[in-house]
C-alpha cells in the first residue's frame, strides 16, 4: 500500500513518499524534485512538467500553466476575467458555465475543463511516484490553500477521481507545514502544560498564508489562519516585467506586450533576476538575445531598486499578520517561534517585514519548498494502516464562518443560525433539531461574504425529504447532522425523524428497566445537563446546538431550533396520590424510533456524475493513446536497431494496457446478447412450469418432484442474473465487468442441463390390442374405447386381389352401435 503526499502548486509540484526509513521527497525523470505545473499539447502527444515548460515559449498558445485558481469558478467570475488578460492560451465558457481551456491537440481543437487539466498533472505525479516506488499508487493526501472554498475543494477532489486517485484528505497547506514541524519535535510541552505557540508563514508563487498553531506532545491544534490570496511571487515578477517593459519601450522602441513570446521570455528572465537579487545586493544584468525584431536587449537592477519598486507589495505583508493576531487574541510575546516556508520568503525584504512584525528572527528549519509535500505524506501515513506512525492528532480550523437559513412552517420570516464560527475546530459535527410536519429546505452560506475570496456566498441547498407529522397531529422532531469533514467541506451528512410508536408487550418491561437505569444514573456534568434542559419554547430563547459530546450556544436565536431534551421527571409529583379520585386509565407504553430521511443536495459547484464519468473515460483514452504514440516514435527512431528483448518489453507494456481495454470492449459487445439469450431460456422454462401448474395435458406426465427441480433452477438463475445485471449497471465502461460472457454461457448450460431433460421427456406409449382376421371380417372380441367414443382396430388391409402385403398394417376407426 503506497503512502504519497502531493503538493500541487500554481507554479510547481512536489511529491513526498513514506518509506521504512521515513519521509522522502522524490525526483522526476529529470532527477529534479520540482515538477513544473505546466502541460503542453502537441500534434502527436502531450507533455507535462519539465518537458512542457521547455515548450512554453515555442508553443505558447497550447501550453497551459497557472490554472490552479480556476477550480470551482464560473467563466464570468471577475477573477477569471482579470486573469484571462495575462494568459497565453484561450479561456472559453463550458456548457455548465465553468472555465474551459481551448487548445489544439492531435491537430484538432479540444476544450478541456480545469478538472481535466489538473487530472493530467496528477497523472504525471502519479506516474512519477509509481516509477519510484515500483508499485501502484492509489491513496494520497493532496494539499490545497487554506482559503479554498467548498466549491474549489470539490473541484480538486473531482480531478483526483478522474485519474483514479483516492484522496484520503485535502489538507490545508499551513496545517501540512505544522504537522511536518511538530511530529519530529521531542521537546514539546506535555498535555497538562501550556502549549507552545508557533506561527507559520508561507508566501508561494500566487498567495500569502499565515497560521498560528498550538503544540503539545502528540497534539497539534490550528488556532487561526489569515491570508492574502492575491499576494505572491508572481506579483514581484510582474513588478520587474512592468519596469523592463517601460525601459525597453523607451530605450529600444520595442513593445514587449505586443508579442506573447517576447513577454513570456521577459517573465522567465525577470524570475531568474529576482532569485539572484535574493543572494546579491550589487547591480545584476538582464540580457536577452533576439528579443524582438532580431534585436538584443539588456538592463540592470539591484536589490535596493527592487525593494523600492515593490514597496506597496511589502506593505501588504503586515495585513494578514495583524488579522491573525486579532482573531486568535494572541500577543507577539506569546509566540515562541516564527517558521517561514515558500519560495518568495527567500526575498530579504519579505523576511525583514515578518521579523520586524514579531520582533524576533524568523526560523528556517523547514525546507521552504518541500515542507507541504512532506506534511501531506505524514498525514497519509497516519491515515494508512500500512505504516506505524507516532500518535499525533491534528485539529484544523474552519477558515470562514458558515450559517444555515430556513423558512418557518407558518410564517414568512426566515430562521438563521451560524453553525460554525471562524476558526472553529475541524473536522467537526453538530446535531440540530427542527420541529416540522413536512419536508423542508436548508441553505448553507458563508456568513461573511466580504472575507471570502470567492464571488458566491452560497454553499448549497439541502432538502430534507419524507418528513411527516406524528399520528396525533403534532410536529415531528427532525435531527439534522451538519459537518465540516476531513476535506474541509461543509455537508449535511444525515437527517432522521423521531417517531413515537406503541411498544409491544414484551418490550415494555425492558423499556421500563432502561428508564430506571437512566434516572438513577447521576449526570457526569451538571452544567451540561442544565444546558440540555433549557426551555426553547419562547420566541426570544437562545437556541442550543448539540455537538459531538458538547453543547455550545449559538446566535441569533430561533424559536424553531431546539436542543436535545433529556428532562428528568419530578419524582415528588410522580409519587403524589389523590385518594378522592378514581385511578386513571393505564396509558399505553410508547417507544421512540429514529427514521432515517433522504437528503437532496444541490451544491453551488459540482460535476455531474455523467460528466465526471466521461472525463474519466477520456483520461484513460488519452493515456493509452499517448503510450502508443511514444512507442511508435521510438520504433522509427532509436528503436530501429535494438535487441529482441527491447521489442518484447515494449509490446508487453502496450499489451498491459491494451489487452484489458480489448477484453472490456468485447465483453461490452457480447454481454447484452448473451444476457438476452439467458433471459429467453428462463422465460421458456418458467412458462413450462406455469403450464404444468395449470394442469396442461402436454406436461401432466411429468413427475411433480422433477418439475420442482426446474422451478428451483429457474428461480436461482433468475436471481443471479438480476443481481449481476444491477451490479454491472453501476459500472462504467472503463471498469472491469462484474460478470463475463463466459460465466453467462456457463449459467445457460447449467440451466439447460437441469431443465431440458425434464421438460422434453416423452409421454409413455399406450399399446393397442391386435385383432385376428376372420373370413367374415375383423373380430370385435377385443376393443378399446378412445376418448372420442371410437374403437381403434389394428388390421391388415386387403390387397387388390384380396391378399395382404407382408408386414403392412393400418388403423381403422369404427363407430360402435
Amino acid at each position: 500500500m503506497s503512502v504519497v503526499g502531493l503538493d500541487v502548486g500554481s507554479q510547481s509540484c512536489y511529491i513526498a513518499v513514506a518509506r521504512a526509513g521515513g519521509i522522502e521527497t522524490i525526483a522526476n525523470e529529470f532527477s529534479d524534485r520540482c515538477t513544473p505545473s505546466v502541460i503542453s499539447f502537441g500534434s502527436k502527444n502531450r507533455t507535462i512538467g519539465v518537458a512542457a515548460k521547455n515548450q512554453q515559449i515555442t508553443h505558447a498558445n497550447n501550453t497551459v500553466s497557472n490554472f490552479k485558481r480556476f477550480h470551482g469558478r464560473a467563466f464570468n467570475d471577475p477573477f477569471i476575467q482579470k486573469e484571462k488578460e495575462n494568459l497565453s492560451y484561450d479561456l472559453v465558457p463550458m456548457k455548465n458555465g465553468g472555465v474551459g481551456i481551448k487548445v489544439m491537440y492531435m491537430d484538432e481543437e479540444h476544450l478541456f475543463s480545469v478538472e481535466q487539466i489538473t487530472a493530467m498533472l496528477l497523472t504525471k505525479l502519479k506516474e512519477t511516484a509509481e516509477n519510484n516506488l515500483k508499485k501502484p499508487v492509489t491513496d494520497c493526501v493532496i494539499s490545497v490553500p487554506s482559503f479554498f472554498t467548498d466549491a474549489e475543494r470539490r473541484s480538486v477532489l473531482d480531478a483526483a477521481q478522474i485519474v483514479g486517485l483516492n484522496c484520503l484528505r485535502l489538507m490545508n497547506d499551513m496545517t501540512a507545514v505544522a504537522l511536518n514541524y511538530g511530529i519530529y519535535k521531542q521537546d514539546l510541552p506535555s498535555l497538562d502544560e501550556k502549549p507552545r505557540i508557533v506561527v507559520f508563514v508561507d508566501m508561494g508563487h500566487s498567495a500569502f498564508q499565515v497560521s498560528a498553531c498550538a503544540f503539545n506532545k502528540g497534539k497539534l491544534k490550528v488556532l487561526g489562519t489569515a491570508f492574502d490570496p492575491f499576494l505572491g511571487g508572481k506579483n514581484f515578477d510582474a513588478k520587474l516585467v512592468e519596469h523592463f517593459c517601460a525601459e525597453f519601450k523607451t530605450k529600444y522602441k520595442l513593445d514587449a506586450k505586443s508579442k506573447i513570446r517576447a513577454l513570456l521570455r521577459l517573465y522567465q528572465e525577470c524570475e531568474k533576476l529576482k532569485k539572484l537579487m535574493s543572494s546579491n545586493s550589487t547591480d545584476l544584468p538582464l540580457n536577452i538575445e533576439c528579443f524582438m525584431n532580431d534585436k538584443d536587449v539588456s538592463g540592470k537592477m539591484n536589490r535596493a531598486q527592487f525593494e523600492e519598486l515593490c514597496a506597496d507589495l511589502l506593505q501588504k505583508i503586515e495585513v494578514p499578520l495583524y488579522l491573525l493576531m486579532e482573531q486568535t487574541q494572541l500577543k507577539v510575546e506569546d509566540v515562541s517561534a516564527v517558521e517561514i516556508v515558500g519560495g518568495t520568503t527567500r526575498i530579504p525584504a519579505v523576511k525583514e517585514k515578518i521579523a520586524k512584525f514579531f520582533g524576533k528572527d524568523v526560523s528556517t528549519t523547514l525546507n521552504a519548498d518541500e515542507a507541504v509535500a512532506r506534511g501531506c505524506a505524514l498525514q497519509c501515513a497516519i491515515l494508512s494502516p500500512a505504516f506505524k506512525v507516532r500518535e499525533f492528532s491534528v485539529t484544523d480550523a474552519v477558515p470562514f464562518p458558515i450559517s444555515l437559513v430556513w423558512s418557518h412552517d407558518s410564517e414568512d420570516a426566515e430562521g438563521i443560525h451560524e453553525v460554525f464560527s471562524r476558526n472553529h475546530a475541524a473536522p467537526f459535527s453538530k446535531v440540530l433539531t427542527f420541529l416540522r410536519s413536512g419536508p423542508f429546505e436548508l441553505e448553507a452560506f458563508y456568513s461573511d461574504p466580504q472575507g471570502v475570496p470567492y464571488p458566491e456566498a452560497k454553499i448549497g441547498r439541502f432538502i430534507v425529504q419524507n418528513v411527516s407529522a406524528q399520528k396525533d397531529g403534532e410536529k415531528s422532531r427532525v435531527k439534522v447532522k451538519v459537518r465540516v469533514n476531513t476535506h474541509g467541506i461543509f455537508t449535511i451528512s444525515t437527517a432522521s425523524m423521531v417517531e413515537k410508536v406503541p411498544a409491544e408487550e414484551n418490550e415494555v418491561s425492558s423499556l421500563e428497566a432502561d428508564m430506571d437505569c437512566q434516572n438513577q444514573r447521576p449526570p457526569e456534568n451538571p452544567d451540561a445537563e442544565k444546558n440540555i434542559q433549557q426551555d426553547n419554547n419562547e420566541a426570544g430563547t437562545q437556541p442550543q446546538v448539540q455537538t459531538d459530546g458538547h453543547q455550545t450556544s449559538q446566535s441569533p436565536p430561533s424559536p424553531e431550533l431546539t436542543s436535545e431534551e433529556n428532562k428528568i421527571p419530578d419524582a415528588d409529583k410522580a409519587n403524589e396520590k389523590k385518594v378522592d379520585q378514581p385511578p386513571e386509565a393505564k396509558k399505553p407504553k410508547i417507544k421512540v424510533v429514529n427514521v432515517e430521511l433522504p437528503i437532496e443536495a444541490n451544491l453551488v459547484w459540482q460535476l455531474g456524475k455523467d460528466l465526471l464519468n466521461m472525463y474519466i473515460e477520456t483520461e484513460d483514452h488519452q493515456k493509452f493513446l499517448r503510450l502508443l504514440t511514444e512507442t511508435e516514435n521510438w520504433l522509427y527512431e532509436e528503436g530501429e536497431d535494438q535487441a529482441k528483448q527491447a521489442y518484447v518489453d515494449k509490446l508487453e507494456e502496450l499489451m498491459k494496457i491494451g489487452t484489458p481495454i480489448k477484453v472490456r470492449f468485447q465483453e461490452a459487445e457480447e454481454r447484452p446478447k448473451i444476457f438476452e439469450e439467458l433471459g429467453q431460456r428462463l422465460q421458456h422454462y418458467a412458462k413450462i412450469a406455469a403450464d404444468f401448474r395449470n394442469n396442461d395435458e402436454k406436461y401432466n406426465h411429468i413427475d411433480e418432484s422433477e418439475m420442482k427441480k426446474v422451478e428451483k433452477s429457474v428461480n436461482e438463475v433468475m436471481e443471479w442474473m438480476n443481481n449481476v445485471m444491477n451490479a454491472q449497471a453501476k459500472k462504467s465502461l472503463d471498469q472491469d465487468p462484474v460478470v463475463r460472457a463466459q460465466e453467462i454461457r456457463a449459467k445457460i448450460k447449467e440451466l439447460n442441463n437441469t431443465c431440458e431433460p425434464v421438460v422434453t421427456q416423452p409421454k409413455p406409449k399406450i399399446e393397442s390390442p391386435k385383432l385376428e382376421r376372420t373370413p367374415n371380417g375383423p373380430s370385435t372380441d377385443k376393443k378399446e374405447e378412445d376418448l372420442d367414443g371410437k374403437n381403434n382396430f389394428s388390421a391388415e388391409p386387403p390387397h387388390q386381389n384380396g391378399e395382404c402385403y407382408p408386414n403392412e398394417k393400418s388403423s381403422i376407426n369404427m363407430d360402435l352401435d
